[in-house]
């Protein structure tokens, strides 16, 4: 959880503070990123979004998708670096402490990742998987 309080107050700092939570506790967020260095405001802003919701209590799913598919590889969000935005390697630890983080598994297929190239905790899975979490009741989809 320490990593989680520092991407959140690292991500809070520079984008708002944490709003209170009342009755969106129970709701949750399914995140979709579907772009990384190619597009680094809208990368950012989708990690960043995703790390705040989850050290706000709010239940988080997010999935890499495209060229945010490296991102779930080791060292890969370290060597993502946007001025006046959170380091990457933080919000991202930070949301898989405390939520979950899925890679699509055609694009992890189409750049030859495999579930044992990935960061621990972090898994594979399809179109199918996705559907499921987003018609479930109380959950909002977001997509950067």
């Amino acid at each position: 959880m320490a990593a989680m309080s520092r991407a959140a107050e690292r991500a809070s700092s520079i984008c708002g503070s944490l709003l209170p939570m009342s009755e969106s506790t129970s709701r949750q967020l399914l995140i979709k990123v579907m772009v990384g260095a190619d597009a680094p405001e809208r990368c950012s802003q989708g990690f960043t979004v995703a790390a705040v919701a989850a050290a706000s209590g709010v239940g988080v799913s997010l999935w890499l998708t495209g060229e945010a598919a490296w991102f779930a590889l080791p060292g890969r969000a370290e060597e993502f670096v946007l001025e006046h935005a959170a380091p990457l390697a933080d919000l991202l630890s930070g949301i898989l402490a405390a939520g979950s983080i899925t890679v699509c598994t055609q694009c992890a297929q189409r750049r030859g990742i495999s579930p044992e190239d990935l960061i621990p905790g972090i898994r594979i899975a399809g179109a199918a998987v996705f559907i499921e979490e987003a018609i479930q009741p109380g959950v909002q989809a977001l997509t950067y």
